[in-house]
């Protein structure tokens, strides 16, 4: 016998760790394969004349590093959820089912089952399936500690009820719904800002997990007609918000009409940024932007605010500029 045999566990990959971690996550899959898992369409087909699939896919980015440094693994399976349901819930859709890639350096069940108790409070929340995923150890790709995710999510959309932008007018209003805190962008320049200690001091903050918005837009728009949602993720006001801008129109926005939370203005003050630069980078407090029109905003500012805190913030005018933050 070779007793210098390389096994493919020698080599740093361990199957049957794997194996055990896969099979403790429920999935909604309703028929399972070892290659894919089937979604059934007959409800889609009852309850849509017309449906349109949109699809997300995102990760969590380095604000693993954080909950790394930190220990702290149960709210980024959350954030990887809310970055993908977030965006799909824009065009109107209701998200129907998540698939999660889990990679790491070299399996922690611990810790991945605290990463996967934070997608399944994230998708209850989202009222979305888990329906598969991949879990890889890829020794030599990442540090032994180290973990990326990604995910995928689909939802569903009548295609009369797809909200575009293409509506929006002169005149209308744009509402900026809160965000529960940095949610998952700006963590490159939040890990050069902060030192280790200062990492440590503010990880509680730093890891609160993104708001899942589904819930309220979903009843929003199910009861008033929105125009336009923007979810204000990287690129924030400068390049999310105004994606759903018909050309010759501009944002208006009143940086008066909310409070920035503490941690921004921490943030500015360590790094010495100009607010173009904050604004452009990050939420600054409002998590999703909603356009309507004058007649029924009253409405929904009292309709949101029974979800979350929501604010006037603005008003789309006829400019050469896509947004003015004044």
């Amino acid at each position: 016998m070779n007793k210098n045999k390389i096994t493919y566990k020698k080599a740093g990959v361990d199957i049957k760790k794997a194996e055990k971690f896969t099979k403790s996550i429920k999935t909604g899959g309703q028929f399972l394969s070892a290659f894919g898992s089937l979604f059934p369409l007959e409800d889609i087909i009852k309850k849509y004349k017309n449906p349109y699939l949109v699809s997300s896919c995102d990760g969590v980015g380095t604000k693993l590093k954080i909950a790394i440094e930190a220990g702290i693994h149960h709210t980024v399976g959350i954030d990887l959820v809310a970055m993908n349901v977030n965006d799909v819930i824009c065009l109107g859709a209701k998200p129907l089912f998540f698939l999660d890639y889990i990679a790491s350096g070299k399996l922690n069940l611990i810790v991945l089952k605290e990463v996967m108790e934070g997608i399944e409070a994230g998708l209850k929340m989202s009222d979305c399936l888990l329906l598969g995923g991949e879990t890889a150890e890829m020794t030599g790709m990442y540090k032994k500690d180290d973990y990326d995710l990604a995910g995928f999510c689909v939802g569903v959309v009548e295609k009369d009820k797809i909200i575009d932008g293409r509506d929006i007018k002169e005149k209308d209003l744009i509402l900026g719904i809160a965000s529960s805190g940095v949610h998952s962008n700006g963590f490159s320049l939040i890990r050069k800002v902060f030192d280790k200690e200062e990492i440590k001091k503010y990880a509680h903050i730093l890891l609160k997990p993104t708001r899942i918005y589904v819930k309220a837009i979903l009843n929003l728009i199910s009861r008033i007609k929105v125009k336009g949602i923007a979810h204000i993720t990287g690129g924030a006001f400068y390049e999310k918000a105004t994606k759903i801008l018909p050309r010759g129109l501009g944002m208006w926005v009143d940086k008066k009409a909310w409070k920035v939370p503490k941690i921004f203005k921490i943030i500015q003050k360590k790094a010495n940024l100009p607010d173009k630069e904050m604004y452009s980078v990050f939420n600054m407090g409002i998590g999703m932007v909603v356009v309507v029109s004058q007649k029924e905003a009253k409405k929904i500012l009292k309709f949101l605010n029974k979800f979350c805190p929501v604010y006037l913030i603005g008003e789309i005018l006829k400019m050469k500029e896509r947004i003015v933050l004044k």
